[in-house]
């Protein structure tokens, strides 16, 4: 009896490692890169399968170059990747970029030209809008978008960890 209660806790123990999200300290066994992560997808259109291999059935397909996506495991040369609405699967990795972008939350989100507030306006981004992301400060991000650059605070972005710096 006891050997089987230990058989079974330490089996369910497993599952539920396995069942966590990944920790910022944690470390992808392929690239040694910290888990979960930040990129965006390189190619225009990329099938998002099941598992991580050509056998898996395609769930579905993302279509649109630049979107931000966070990789959350990795398997060879697949990465588990999810959107910002939690949705995801394994991508291979040749669809993906390390350029980083973000997806504006808040619908016509002012880029103001330096990071603060009182500092004037260049331009109002709509929700949904996906900007290229550049230096980070602990509260603000600089962003380009459609010609045009400013800062934004990092809260209304999604593409960013709230602790990341970016230099």
């Amino acid at each position: 009896m006891t050997k089987f209660f230990l058989s079974a806790l330490a089996a369910a123990l497993v599952f539920a490692a396995a069942a966590q999200p990944a920790l910022a300290r944690d470390k992808g066994p392929v690239t040694h890169l910290p888990l979960p992560r930040f990129v965006s997808m390189k190619a225009a259109e990329g099938n998002v399968r099941r598992g991580p291999s050509l056998t898996h059935r395609i769930d579905w397909v993302f279509k649109h170059r630049d979107m931000p996506l966070r990789i959350t495991a990795e398997h060879g040369h697949w990465r588990r990747v999810e959107d910002r609405d939690g949705q995801g699967g394994w991508v291979h990795y040749s669809l993906l970029s390390g350029v980083r972008t973000v997806i504006v939350e808040q619908d016509m989100l002012p880029l103001h030209m330096r990071p603060d507030p009182e500092a004037p306006i260049n331009a109002a981004l709509e929700a949904g809008v996906i900007a290229r992301l550049g230096k980070c400060g602990p509260e603000w991000c600089q962003l380009k978008s459609g010609g045009y650059r400013g800062w934004a605070p990092k809260s209304r972005l999604w593409g960013v960890s709230v602790e990341e710096i970016r230099e």
